[in-house]
């Protein structure tokens, strides 16, 4: 029972900020914006303020801020105060504002948790510090105190890690034979190794060991610097993350609600600060896959937005709606996917 509060709070906060962006936006523009749902389906509580309705919804994910100028939403409204008659630059701000939000949430909690803790983790370098016995590695050749300079991939890309957590990425990413260039001794050579699946933890590995992390004391100022940078490096593995899976590379690797569910049960097991943590990736999760280009999303209107701007003139509906549609059952397809990759893994 308390995992599943857990999990209605995360996603819960996370959709809240994420259309407050929306909300605050659109009425700074005075746009009518007749409700403010968090959650989907059946309203549970729902109270009118001034002239906007706020509610809450049976399910817990999702949400939405109705604007007048949207499809479905009564229109009994001047022009002028609709979505589509503002400006479009006024627009694409409202539709990122949401986005915003959810970076700037994540930041928040990493830079809280850095305070309250007076403590970074400073990620292991490259370095290997050992292998394990009878392991992908081992057979490899890898041994102790080579440094990693560049792993290659069979679909032609090449990466300069910075770190081994990033190692641990591409490992899951790439599950077939990957070259590494190693620094020993002075000199560099090239080592070829093929992950092996381990059916009981569902994940691929190779046997590396890396170094501990390291813990550094900081002031609360210095907070700030590892709130962005924890940020910057989670931005940075999503995106290599997505445009990955776009190409079909690693999807057995993704989850979704169930697997989220999963995930915040074992956060919650560790505290209330893993929850935190958990509640900041998920954000910029939300605000990374609200920047795809599908019209359904943020981002796709956001193209749609920026093409009325270039064009002077609005896409013609018939191609809009198409879109929508096609976006609609891409993610259809995506949820249908990933939910089945979860239940895979129960059994």
């Amino acid at each position: 029972m308390n995992t599943f509060l857990y999990f209605i709070l995360v996603l819960g906060v996370i959709v809240l900020i994420h259309e407050i962006g929306h909300l605050i936006t659109a009425k700074l523009f005075n746009v009518y914006c007749k409700e403010f749902a968090v959650g989907m389906g059946p309203k549970l509580i729902s109270r009118k303020f001034g002239e906007t309705e706020y509610s809450i919804r049976a399910l817990p994910l999702g949400g939405f801020v109705a604007m007048a100028g949207e499809e479905g939403v009564d229109d009994n409204v001047p022009f002028e105060r609709s979505i589509l008659g503002i400006k479009p630059w006024k627009r694409m701000i409202v539709m990122l504002a949401g986005i915003a939000m959810n970076f700037a949430l994540a930041f928040v909690i990493f830079v809280g948790i850095y305070a309250y803790q007076g403590q970074a983790v400073e990620a292991p370098k490259p370095i290997i510090v050992g292998t394990v016995e009878n392991s992908p590695a081992e057979k490899a050749g890898f041994l102790a105190n080579d440094i990693i300079k560049k792993i290659s991939f069979s679909d032609g890309t090449s990466v300069v890690p910075k770190d081994f957590y990033e190692i641990i990425t591409y490992i899951q990413m790439y599950t077939d034979t990957t070259t590494f260039l190693v620094e020993r001794d002075g000199k560099e050579l090239v080592i070829s190794v093929t992950p092996e699946f381990i059916a009981e933890e569902n994940r691929y590995y190779l046997g590396i060991e890396m170094p501990s992390a390291t813990r550094v004391e900081i002031s609360f100022l210095e907070s700030f610097k590892y709130g962005a940078l924890e940020v910057s490096n989670t931005v940075s593995s999503m995106v290599f993350t997505l445009t990955r899976l776009i190409r079909g590379i690693g999807l057995n690797a993704i989850s979704g609600p169930i697997g989220i569910y999963q995930v915040t049960a074992t956060q919650a097991s560790y505290g209330l600060l893993n929850i935190l943590y958990l509640m900041g990736l998920l954000s910029i999760n939300v605000a990374i896959f609200n920047l795809l280009p599908l019209p359904i999303l943020d981002g796709g209107r956001v193209v749609l937005t920026f093409y009325e701007m270039i064009f002077k003139k609005p896409m013609s509906k018939k191609v809009e709606q198409a879109l929508m549609v096609v976006s609609i059952g891409l993610l259809l397809l995506l949820m249908a996917y990933v939910t089945l990759q979860d239940i895979l893994r129960l059994i």
